[in-house]
């Protein structure tokens, strides 16, 4: 039988699988759609059942295209930052999956914002303190799911990121684990100790002793059981935040290159020679652990970034996202349009989660195609502010931009992306490198490839868009989308004092 590793990629809307062989070919790949509610405005949460059950489906539908294989390894990959506690012995969910997105979090952080607890934070975990992370999550959950407070503290409650809980369901229960990529996410990890922080567990009110054991990103997690499809006796081998393994999967290993995936919303991430305290609005954190070292990385989380583009497709009343692109290409500017997708806040360099969604510069002139290159233009103009900003914290221009992500497969993006930046944009040709990552690292783990082999032949080739247009019109575009920008959080404070 064909010796296969099975790279299974969680993410917020959807969770995908593949099945790649020795070569490097994906020789099957599924895909199941994950449902996001939203029931208050802000909040965003899934099932965690649900996200199983979708897991479960993907790599069913895998292993029925190619029943002739044997699954070598297994690498995972996961929407990060979102989090939920399980009972420690059932493994059932308690209460619901709070994901990244949501904000509800946000009053439990304004009570902590203060100028030494966030110097205390960033010294330790990297992290500024905004909903997005897990920390103050767990401690929502824990006082608002029903007797979750005094069942942890009898020790009967797991709490994780999805990482965690998928190796616990694949082990049946019996791992509880993460890596260090998901741990330093959570802002309960000390990313230069490489362990739970108990100051911090204190701080947000989420006691470390939930949390799950962490180690390296190329680990022996644990072993499957057989359930379903799934058969018994498979090692989990790698384990990676979803951004941190496109990372990987674009083959950068050295500081200089930076990636941008395109999702729901976006992360750039460059690697640093050690871990750097940013000044301009981003975030050090561990790319990966693997061969007896550790990878630091700096990034940079925007909020809404694809998801604007399927925003707007429902706001125009688009079929999909791809009539949204054909009619912003009936346009070759936006005509002073600018949208400010803010609508779950701003995230990294601006980090104002109070931010609602703006559109600005309409005149009669203004025509649906406006709104719609408008909305490709303020995905590329957040990634551009992102890009600035890590060029400041590193002190070097970087050269190019590597993309990938679903909504980096819109053409008319990626060019106008590489306009905005004036640099090479050179777009990944696989869709799932999130998932490709995360299975080039398990598969190294059993001796399927080598790291030198999979740089050669797994790294796939790339599409490469040039600037097309002078700084000059860049520049006009920068200076448009950043006075939108200072009117949303203007509007915002106006709000604000009308209420007070």
């Amino acid at each position: 039988m064909t010796s296969v590793v099975l790279a299974i990629d969680q993410g917020t809307t959807n969770t995908k699988a593949l099945l790649i062989d020795a070569s490097g070919t994906i020789v099957a790949r599924a895909s199941v759609p994950v449902a996001v509610t939203h029931p208050k405005p802000g909040w965003a949460e899934q099932s965690g059942e649900a996200i199983w059950r979708s897991v479960q489906a993907a790599v069913s539908e895998c292993l029925t295209i190619r029943p002739d294989v044997k699954l070598a390894s297994i690498g995972i990959t996961n929407q990060r930052e979102s989090v939920l506690l399980w009972d420690r012995k059932t493994g059932e969910a308690l209460g619901p999956c709070v994901t990244w997105q949501c904000r509800r979090s946000a009053e439990r952080l304004a009570s902590l914002r203060r100028p030494d607890v966030e110097a205390l934070v960033a010294s330790k975990t990297g992290l500024g303190l905004d909903p997005l992370f897990s920390a103050a999550k767990i401690g929502w959950l824990l006082d608002n799911v029903p007797d979750a407070r005094d069942r942890a503290k009898a020790g009967k409650v797991c709490a994780g990121t999805i990482d965690s809980w998928l190796l616990s369901k694949l082990t049946g229960g019996v791992v509880h684990a993460t890596d260090f990529s998901n741990a330093s996410r959570t802002q309960l990890f000390d990313i230069q100790r490489l362990c739970w922080d108990e100051e911090l567990g204190r701080l947000f009110d989420a006691p470390i002793e939930l949390l799950p054991e962490t180690l390296p990103s190329d680990s022996a997690f644990g072993v499957t059981i057989s359930q379903g499809a799934i058969p018994q006796g498979v090692t989990v081998g790698a384990m990676m935040g979803d951004s941190h393994a496109a990372l990987y999967g674009h083959g950068i290993r050295a500081p200089g290159a930076v990636k941008a995936t395109y999702g729901t919303g976006s992360s750039l991430m460059t690697l640093t020679e050690r871990p750097i305290m940013s000044r301009n609005g981003l975030s050090s954190t561990i790319a990966w652990g693997a061969g007896g070292n550790v990878a630091y990385a700096v990034e940079g989380n925007i909020s809404v970034s694809g998801q604007a583009a399927a925003f707007a497709t429902s706001l125009l009343g688009l079929p999909d996202e791809a009539a949204l692109a054909q009619l912003a290409q009936t346009v070759d500017s936006s005509d002073g349009v600018f949208f400010v997708p803010a609508l779950a806040g701003l995230g990294a360099p601006h980090w104002r989660a109070d931010v609602r969604g703006l559109f600005t510069g309409m005149s009669l002139s203004t025509r649906p195609a406006h709104f719609a290159r408008a909305t490709l233009e303020a995905i590329a103009l957040q990634i551009h502010d992102v890009f600035v900003a890590m060029q400041a914290d590193r002190g070097m221009q970087l050269s190019a931009l590597s993309a990938d992500g679903g909504a980096s497969h819109n053409d008319l993006l990626m060019q106008i992306q590489s306009d905005v930046l004036q640099r090479p944009v050179r777009r990944s040709r696989v869709a799932e490198l999130s998932a490709i990552g995360a299975g080039i690292m398990a598969g190294i783990r059993v001796d399927l490839w080598s790291e030198e082999h999979a740089l050669s032949r797994l790294i796939t080739e790339a599409d490469v868009f040039a600037p097309g247009t002078g700084e000059d019109r860049r520049d006009r575009l920068v200076a448009g989308w950043r006075s939108a920008i200072d009117q949303a959080i203007a509007g915002t404070r106006e709000t604000e004092r009308r209420d007070a």
